[in-house]
């Protein structure tokens, strides 16, 4: 199964992104995009799978970067 996965980023800070993954993402996942990390705070099911794929939203906050890592 294909998970079709929309990634919103809590406080408007990252526009997000729209992905597939073959995981479905789950609360405490961690997630790239573009150069910042990401941890998954919420997933909702958009609608039922169909057709070997299944649509997802999942909400994310920002985990700040370590000083070693700036």
């Amino acid at each position: 199964m294909i998970y079709k996965v929309s990634y919103v980023v809590v406080g408007g800070e990252h526009p997000g992104a729209i992905a597939n993954v073959e995981e479905p993402p789950e609360i405490g996942d961690t997630v790239t995009l573009g150069k910042q990390t990401f941890q998954i705070v919420d997933v909702v099911e958009l609608m039922p799978p169909r057709g070997g794929f299944a649509f997802l939203h999942a909400t994310c906050q920002l985990i700040p970067p370590t000083s070693y890592e700036e």
